[in-house]
């Protein structure tokens, strides 16, 4: 009991508990310190955000009077465009529209990019101005939009005329506007990358405007605009090469759409490679071109007097002859194409189908042949062309025969006897034989002579 009065009379000294809350004090102001500290950062970091987003809305700050915000080209009657004309120094494109489509000009009025001139029209009737700068003539080639400047640091100059070919509006695209990053790019770009660009409209106000977009499409090579959609090798059947010299023609088939490929007419001791040959069995299932060449170009140049001829046949009923001719400084080949279809004009009903299925059956059959006549009326018009393909879109049709066939495997040596060796052997004493042992005679006692009669 005495010992628990002592516990419970048992007072903190004074010096502890005035320790106590001088922690509790010191405390509170670290407290008040640290939320300071946090107010004055979250100052730092909003004047930060201020500043960039201003310097970023400096960018496109207009200098001149008004404009910002317009449209490039107000009432641009996109709809009466039947012809837009590029031009920058020396070099032109004529993109020209027939009826419903869209040729190139410089490509022997070969079929244009249909979506994508529509897109710029669109593009062009829609564009924004956020800058406008009010420059001298004498200024005009520090932002590449003197007419008179020679080689890529002239201007661009894109008409866009109606069908009896007057201009409905011209603009003159110059140097694109860079934005610099706040974080330089490892691969370069110092100077900030393409967010709009420098435009001066004819006939309009004198100042340079500069709009959103970079316009990076637009350019005067003919091969830019060119329409890239091409024939198509589907559901493959057969596959022969003719080669200039035939010891080099080949030929592959298979019996189903998804079976492996086997060489026709094989010799003996031929035996193909399913590895090499898998290439030519998806070969052409997505061709494309990089060019058309002109029609007066004459066969000899092209090696199409004497090509390597691929005759391709599908389960389809597609028949491809395609003759591919020389290869160019540029890694490409000439190639020419014509196709012909023989495709069931009657389905043949099956052995066991039924009555309520016929008329199903019967409509996909039909919707098929539909597609099949489609794509054969569309492919057709790929014949009247000579085309420049990469080299990787012919290169498993430029293969010879060996090239495809499996490497024939040396038959095993005959065991051969070891060579000798420098150890000195011995040489077999035979040892002599043993003399035949001749029996031994046995001592008979001397027969005694009878004595003779005294």
């Amino acid at each position: 009991m005495d010992q628990h009065r002592r516990h419970a009379g048992h007072r903190e000294p004074l010096g502890h508990r005035a320790g106590g809350l001088q922690a509790q004090e010191n405390s509170g102001k670290m407290n008040r310190k640290q939320l300071a500290i946090l107010i004055v950062l979250g100052a730092a970091i909003g004047a930060l955000g201020l500043y960039v987003s201003r310097r970023n809305a400096a960018s496109y700050q207009s200098s001149g009077e008004g404009g910002a915000g317009k449209k490039l080209l107000p009432d641009f009657p996109i709809n009466d465009v039947a012809r837009i004309d590029v031009k920058q120094d020396t070099n032109e494109l004529n993109l020209v529209r027939q009826d419903d489509s869209w040729t190139v000009r410089e490509r022997y009025g070969y079929p244009a990019n249909f979506q994508e001139i529509g897109d710029f029209l669109r593009k062009m009737w829609d564009l924004k101005v956020v800058q406008t700068e009010q420059i001298g003539p004498s200024q005009l080639s520090r932002f590449e939009l003197s007419e008179e400047s020679n080689g890529t640091n002239a201007a661009i100059r894109v008409e866009f005329k109606d069908k009896a070919d007057k201009t409905i509006k011209a603009v003159a695209l110059g140097k694109k506007h860079l934005r610099k990053s706040d974080s330089p790019s490892p691969f370069g770009g110092a100077d900030g990358f393409p967010d709009g660009r420098y435009v001066r409209v004819a006939g309009g106000s004198k100042d340079v405007a500069v709009v959103s977009d970079a316009l990076s499409e637009v350019e005067t090579k003919p091969d830019r605009w060119l329409n890239k959609d091409f024939f198509k090798v589907e559901k493959l059947k057969s596959i022969a090469l003719t080669h200039t010299n035939a010891t080099n023609s080949w030929k592959l088939t298979r019996e189903t759409e998804n079976g492996p490929l086997s060489l026709a007419d094989a010799k003996p001791g031929e035996q193909l490679d399913a590895g090499k040959s898998s290439p030519a069995g998806n070969a052409l299932s997505f061709p494309g071109f990089s060019d058309v060449v002109s029609p007066e170009t004459k066969p000899e140049d092209m090696g199409m007097d004497k090509p390597i001829v691929a005759k391709i046949e599908t389960f389809d009923g597609f028949t491809y002859t395609l003759r591919i001719g020389t290869k160019t400084n540029q890694d490409n080949y000439y190639l020419r194409m014509s196709v012909a279809g023989d495709f069931p004009r009657e389905r043949a009903p099956g052995k066991d189908e039924k009555p309520e299925d016929k008329e199903k059956l019967d409509k996909e059959f039909k919707d098929n042949a539909s597609k099949l006549e489609e794509k054969l009326k569309q492919e057709k018009a790929f014949e009247k062309w000579t085309y420049l393909v990469s080299k990787w879109t012919v290169d498993p049709l430029l293969k010879e025969r060996k090239d495809l066939l499996a490497e024939k495997k040396e038959e095993p040596k005959k065991e051969e006897k070891p060579a000798a060796t420098n150890t000195t052997t011995q040489p077999k004493i035979t040892p002599p034989p043993v003399p035949a042992l001749e029996p031994k005679k046995e001592n008979k006692p001397a027969e005694k002579k009878p004595d003779s009669d005294q």
